[in-house]
């Protein structure tokens, strides 16, 4: 999506839904079709489908529509897709096919769902069952993986699969907290090499050097929204719910405490160069305040989630002359490896470019505004 060229004025005090307002946004702004099936892309369509269900207006999901049928052809095959790349990022976009499958009935949604499941059926683990991050990241588990991979796995289940298979969703959050978490912060390192032979890795525990922003904001976005699927009376859904406690008690602790927004790289706001962002903020939201909602968190959770909702408005957004809603400070992309040799130092995620309107991070302000408006 590109860069708005517009100067931006001072952003509102007060509006009807900032949800609504960002999706009617990204609608006027009118992106071409994108040419790559991409993940972050299906982030703002799952903010776009929320907005949908809560107006009552076909606008949305008739765009989310468009957007998919560029990809899923009358076959139901995914263009511009393949499985064998084993990537688990190009999961993510197929959780919108649920919604478009049961609103037309049309069959071509179901089959591409099914194409996306039989990927994970021969998608490569670890030695305990955990998905790699990406063929080409092997023996990696990195938190990115999770919101990709699993909700999308739970529906599935729930629509077309066998419940037993619930255990294999669950296995992946065990698996990853067991492997990524610090037990002195609570927080989650952004990766785990189960080799240890990353250049980025503490070759003792595996784990990368750092906490990031978005990587654990992903981790508890894909733990509320599994938990959509998983249930009630599973085994492993308490677990699941305590670990969002945990996770969500360890954030909260080292969020900044004036703007009440969070840090590219979480705990060392006071190090030069770190810096308050836009995605992370808005996931980290979105998980309390759903969290909030379906009561998986403590009531006093919703106070928290208000003073996180309004720091992100004051920290983050503006608006264009022409009165569209502009995103600011999102860190494009941030990763391991690879062929950059992104070494997971402080230095790396301070480095990586710092955009306005990042698909990532506006689906993540309509989901986590949609939901903090909510409660």
């Amino acid at each position: 999506m590109a860069n708005p060229t517009s100067q931006p004025t001072t952003s509102p005090t007060k509006t009807d839904s900032w949800a609504v307002r960002m999706s009617d946004s990204v609608l006027q702004r009118s992106p071409e079709f994108y040419e790559k099936w991409e993940y972050d892309h299906g982030v703002i369509y799952r903010g776009l489908e929320w907005v949908g269900e809560l107006t009552g207006d076909p606008k949305y999901m008739e765009f989310i529509k468009k957007h998919m049928d560029h990809f899923v052809d009358e076959n139901g095959v995914i263009q511009r897709y393949k499985v064998d790349e084993y990537n688990i990022d190009h999961v993510n976009n197929g959780k919108l096919l649920f919604s478009l499958y049961r609103a037309t009935g049309d069959e071509r949604y179901k089959k591409a769902a099914y194409q996306l499941r039989s990927q994970l059926e021969k998608h490569p683990r670890t030695s305990e069952g955990a998905f790699w991050h990406k063929q080409i990241y092997p023996y990696q588990i990195w938190l990115d993986g999770l919101y990709m991979g699993a909700p999308f796995y739970a529906e599935f289940i729930r629509e077309f699969g066998d419940p037993s298979e619930f255990d294999d969703v669950t296995l992946q959050f065990k698996l990853c907290y067991e492997h990524t978490r610090d037990p002195e912060t609570g927080l989650l390192y952004h990766a785990w090499d189960e080799k240890g032979e990353q250049h980025w890795c503490n070759p003792e525990t595996g784990c990368s050097k750092n906490f990031w922003g978005r990587s654990m904001g992903w981790f508890v976005m894909a733990l509320v929204d599994v938990l959509d699927y998983i249930p009630e009376d599973h085994a492993d859904r308490p677990l699941l719910i305590d670990m969002l406690t945990e996770t969500l008690e360890a954030l909260l602790k080292v969020r900044d405490k004036e703007s009440g927004v969070f840090y590219q790289v979480l705990n060392l706001g006071h190090v030069k160069g770190n810096y308050l962002e836009a995605s992370a903020s808005c996931m980290i939201l979105y998980a309390i305040a759903k969290g909030v909602r379906k009561g998986y968190l403590p009531e006093q959770y919703r106070q928290e989630a208000e003073i996180i909702r309004k720091g992100i408005i004051d920290e983050f957004i503006t608006i264009t002359e022409e009165g569209l809603v502009n995103l600011n400070k999102t860190v494009q992309v941030s990763g391991l490896g690879g062929k950059d040799r992104r070494d997971g130092t402080f230095a790396y995620y301070i480095s990586e470019p710092i955009i306005t309107n990042d698909p990532k991070g506006i689906g993540a302000f309509i989901q986590a505004m949609g939901e903090a408006e909510r409660i």
